[in-house]
């Protein structure tokens, strides 16, 4: 198992090579134990019922994650904790440039590995929200091939468009902190238009490089 399973994206040949159209069960995200668990029963319906099609072409993960995940994600709040300083001195263009390029990034490296994942190896727990109601974590433990279970917790906030999934912290390491160390070494190396030229080359973040 990699570190993706937490993450998370046409053309008229795409739209002949593509699967007859299904629309995945929708989302609840009311609350944010809802979200999660909604949306990841959402996405293993869909593959239980078409796992072999997943397996023989990958792409088709990436256009179910984008139906079922991101509109539920923050990817700009997640792209300028990344960025931490470097978002402030970004362009407009830098900064959506970066949030697309590093989402399709972690999708093309690690989405394929959303095919082989099954509903008997995760389970949530009940959310645990802020006192001011606005923050909230989301405690999952996910299973590996070889019986070892691994904790994966969600950060959640409340947006005017409802609850979002911000960051994953698996085996106690963030995402965003994991991200934000090694983006922003690089940044400093190279500048932000190499690396984001990188990602949109679609090459992997360095810290999922070294994903179990």
């Amino acid at each position: 198992m990699t570190r993706s399973l937490a993450f998370l994206v046409t053309g008229i040949a795409a739209t002949l090579l593509a699967l007859p159209v299904r629309a995945a069960d929708p989302v609840d995200a009311s609350g944010p134990g809802q979200l999660i668990e909604s949306a990841a029963n959402s996405m293993l319906k869909e593959l239980d019922a078409h796992r072999a099609e997943y397996r023989k072409d990958p792409k088709k993960i990436e256009q179910l994650v984008d139906e079922v995940l991101l509109p539920h994600f923050d990817t700009e709040y997640a792209a300028r904790l990344v960025l931490g300083a470097h978002w402030r001195t970004a362009s407009a263009s830098q900064r959506e440039r970066f949030i697309r390029g590093f989402y399709q990034s972690m999708l093309r490296n690690y989405g394929s590995a959303l095919a082989e994942f099954t509903g008997d190896r995760l389970k949530v727990f009940p959310a645990q929200i802020a006192p001011d109601g606005q923050r909230a974590t989301v405690r999952t433990e996910v299973r590996r091939s070889n019986g070892e279970r691994v904790p994966v917790n969600y950060s959640l906030r409340k947006t005017d468009s409802g609850w979002k999934a911000w960051d994953v912290t698996i085996e106690g390491v963030s995402y965003i902190k994991s991200f934000r160390e090694d983006f922003g070494a690089e940044i400093d190396q190279k500048g932000l238009d190499a690396v984001i030229e990188r990602l949109e080359q679609g090459a992997a973040p360095a810290s999922q490089k070294k994903g179990a």
